[in-house]
């Protein structure tokens, strides 16, 4: 028996190694070439210290206190050259990717499907030549655009495991992917490389407030499909903010985890004062009551920087800080890549 370990580096770069039944993650890694920090290997040095994010494990008793003591084991800081995996992990690496002689993942898919979303976006979806790309939901991969030399960023909306892949993509005037998907076809050959970021869903223990600005609904389709899929009982809350009526997408996919999942509930908020829309404004104006639960929620925000920065006030102010906070910030422009500003946890 195996498990599936994704090592997240700080530099936003993520791999995924089999760890076979009894095996060290140090060694695993090795074995994938992949060279975690380390020095002794025997438990004294604390060099491979990493922090193990989710999943089950077993260190064993063969590393002394100053290597990794009982508080630091207790917070979820492991030794990979004692871990043994007794589930899938994510594992958070405290250095950049190039530091360990790794680097980004490459493949390649086909255009199988776009659908248009009015002007505001589409959905772009792609079949996976070979094995279905392994990530983590909530994360994004770099998209190259045909014959232009450039590349852009996109979530994916789809759940890990999947050979045919989504995407929701703002249609940004004269953008260089939204000029392309004008005219792409069905069949066509695209690069992706990735998987990339440290926004993803974690280990799942308390209820969930999600935080969505426009097109930033794509990595919470992905955490909703995940959830569903694993049935989590977790009450979920999600608010999805948009600019105009139009830009708000998806809908049906809304509802239908609304349907699947036992204790989910969106609401939706346009902040054009025109709207006929319910709720009109911000997100901080409409975040459902009790959402916050004291600070006893892990909450995930990904939107357009002045969103992001209104919430992070917002929680300021009410003196409120969650159990953790994720957010992503994205800037699409016409001229530029649309690529994330800021990943934080």
């Amino acid at each position: 028996m195996s498990h599936q370990i994704a090592l997240t580096f700080e530099d936003g770069v993520t791999r995924f190694i089999e760890c076979q039944d009894g095996e060290k993650v140090l060694d695993a890694a090795f074995r994938h070439k992949i060279n975690l920090p380390m020095d002794c290997s025997d438990g004294v040095c604390g060099t491979c210290k990493c922090r193990a994010e989710s999943g089950r494990y077993d260190l064993g008793e063969d590393y002394i206190e100053e290597a990794l003591s009982e508080d630091e084991a207790d917070a979820g800081l492991v030794l990979t050259c004692q871990m043994v995996p007794a589930s899938d992990c994510v594992i958070a690496v405290p250095v950049p990717s190039t530091a360990c002689k790794t680097g980004t993942g490459r493949f390649a898919a086909t255009v199988a499907a776009i659908a248009p979303h009015g002007d505001a976006a589409l959905t772009l979806e792609l079949d996976v030549e070979g094995e279905a790309p392994a990530f983590l939901p909530g994360q994004y991969v770099n998209i190259d655009v045909p014959g232009s030399g450039g590349s852009r960023s996109y979530s994916f909306s789809s759940a890990p495991g999947e050979r045919r892949l989504s995407f929701l993509i703002k249609r940004v005037p004269g953008g260089l992917m939204s000029a392309w998907l004008e005219r792409a076809q069905a069949g066509q050959r695209l690069q992706l490389t990735g998987p990339l970021g440290s926004f993803y869903l974690r280990e799942v223990a308390r209820p969930l407030l999600l935080l969505a600005g426009g097109t930033g609904l794509a990595p919470f389709l992905s955490m909703l499909e995940t959830l569903a899929r694993r049935g989590s009982a977790q009450p979920v809350r999600l608010v999805y903010g948009v600019t105009r009526d139009a830009d708000l997408v998806l809908l049906d996919r809304l509802e239908d985890y609304a349907a699947r999942l036992p204790d989910f509930e969106f609401v939706t908020v346009v902040a054009d004062e025109a709207s006929a829309h319910p709720r009109k404004g911000y997100v901080t104006a409409h975040l459902p009551a009790g959402a916050l639960r004291d600070g006893d929620v892990d909450v995930y925000l990904c939107g357009p920087p002045p969103m992001v920065d209104a919430v992070r006030k917002h929680f300021a102010a009410a003196g409120v800080v969650p159990a953790s906070f994720h957010y992503e910030k994205f800037t699409p422009n016409a001229a530029g890549p649309a690529l994330p500003t800021e990943r934080a946890a």
